[in-house]
Order: C-alpha cells, then sequence, then structure tokens
C-alpha cells in the first residue's frame, strides 16, 4: 500500500495541515467562495473547520480535492481514478506538485458561471424531443389512443392465448 502512496501529496497529510496551508495561502472568502462550505463562512477557525470536516465525510473529499487539483495542481483524476476517493488516487512516478492556482472571488465566479453554463449545455442536449411522435398527426384524442391500446390489448392476448395441445401447458 506504502508504494501505492508514495506519490500522493495527501498521504501522511494532517487534515488541520491542509487546511492551514489552505487558510495561509487563500482566504476564507476565497475558500468560502470556490467550497460552498460554511465553516469558512461562519467564524472560521482552523479548530472549527477541522471538527467540521472530520465527522463531514463529503465535505473532507471537496476539500481534499480542492487541494489536489487547485492548491497542488496535480494532473485530473481519470474516470477510474475519481471514483476513488482522493486519499487512496495516486499519481504517476515523476510527477511533482505545481505552484498553488491563485484565485480570486470574480475568477471563482467566472468558473462557476462557466461550468454551470456547460452543465447546463449538457443537460439540455441530453433533453431532445423523441424522434417517434416528430411529424405524425395525433388524431382525434382520446379516440385514438383508445382504439390503439385496444388493438394492442388484442395483439398481447393472442400472443399469450394458451396453447390448445394439452402436452404444452407454455402455450409454444
Amino acid at each position: 500500500m506504502i508504494e501505492l502512496q508514495q506519490n500522493n501529496p495527501l498521504h501522511g497529510l494532517k487534515l488541520e495541515t491542509m487546511v492551514t496551508e489552505l487558510a495561509g495561502f487563500y482566504d476564507w472568502k476565497i475558500l468560502f467562495a470556490a467550497l460552498k462550505l460554511q465553516c469558512f463562512n461562519q467564524k472560521p477557525s482552523i479548530e472549527s473547520c477541522v471538527k467540521f470536516l472530520k465527522k463531514t465525510e463529503w465535505a473532507r473529499e471537496k476539500v481534499e480535492n480542492f487541494y489536489l487539483y487547485r492548491y497542488k495542481r496535480m494532473p485530473k483524476a481519470t474516470a477510474h481514478e475519481f471514483a476513488l476517493k482522493p486519499r487512496e488516487r495516486g499519481f504517476a512516478h515523476g510527477v511533482k506538485p505545481r505552484e498553488p492556482q491563485v484565485l480570486t472571488l470574480e475568477l471563482i465566479e467566472q468558473m462557476q458561471a462557466k461550468a454551470a453554463a456547460d452543465y447546463e449545455a449538457k443537460r439540455s442536449h441530453m433533453k431532445k424531443p423523441a424522434a417517434k411522435f416528430a411529424g405524425k398527426p395525433r388524431g382525434d384524442g382520446e379516440q385514438s389512443h383508445k382504439r390503439s391500446s385496444e388493438e394492442g390489448y388484442a395483439r398481447r392476448m393472442k400472443k399469450r392465448a394458451p396453447s390448445q395441445d394439452p402436452s404444452n401447458p407454455w402455450g409454444k
């Protein structure tokens, strides 16, 4: 296990040390804007943040991801690696952390707006109307629907009709 963790900046790093480094480089306001965690907004302190993050696994993973990919600027995780928790991920031998990314409130707002726009574009792309009914007249409303459902029922019943052969109970 130690060999797998040799090139992971989180290996052996205490949560308190990580929060201290992040708060020292960034401001509490920047951390709150980037991560949207109230522990960075309401009376922030190292002790209260560490206490919250120890209790809340999803928030701790969010902070660890921020530490890896914004502060240490390690290469982005692949889909397979992203399924792992940040402390379980490894990096290729020889990959070194880079200088922390400088963040401002304006830059964070721009990145969040771009992410929201990308999400909406992807979401609207996924919601295309079904081509099955495109351009077909709907008929006379309920009567058309009733007729087609009756015909469908008759077809299903015809398929399910039991066999007349007494030696074949499954009707096939």
